[in-house]
């Protein structure tokens, strides 16, 4: 990762996330607990997506400058996070390909999902959660038993 901000990837001012890293991370958290406690295989699958996309956001707010669009063109934070974090490339193409199943799930679908397939997402999102927090040295601390987050 550069170390001088000039030097940073730069991707589209209105494409950048409007929270901090930190918030971004605190969310995706949050996100994955609930995941967690989701029955529908559909929407547990959905939530662990979304989970893993607001981390990486925080690693896009973290690692990337804005930059004036050009053209418009829409592109998805999984593209964006690797050109910003290369290293992370397989995980953007896992989470890219994972994109579709959840809208279908997110739209009722019904039986889109398994639910080892969901189950699998959720333990993907919360490796992905952690590598962020890793990337951007960030320490998560886990809520004690009985005490909320």
């Amino acid at each position: 990762m550069p170390t001088n901000p000039a030097q940073a990837p730069t991707v589209p001012a209105h494409v950048l996330p409007h929270r901090t890293p930190t918030q971004l991370l605190t969310v995706a958290r949050h996100g994955l607990a609930e995941a967690a406690r989701t029955r529908p295989d559909g929407l547990r699958y959905a939530a662990a997506h979304l989970a893993a996309l607001r981390a990486a956001a925080a690693l896009l707010a973290a690692r990337a400058r804005p930059a004036p669009a050009r053209r418009r063109r829409i592109t998805s934070v999984w593209v964006l996070l690797a050109g910003v974090a290369p290293e992370l490339d397989e995980w953007s193409r896992y989470f890219a390909a994972a994109a579709g199943k959840r809208a279908a799930a997110e739209a009722g679908i019904p039986r889109v999902v398994s639910a080892r397939e969901a189950d699998d997402l959720l333990r993907a999102a919360e490796q992905f959660v952690t590598v962020v927090e890793q990337a951007l040295g960030v320490t998560h601390q886990p809520a004690l038993d009985g005490l909320a987050a």
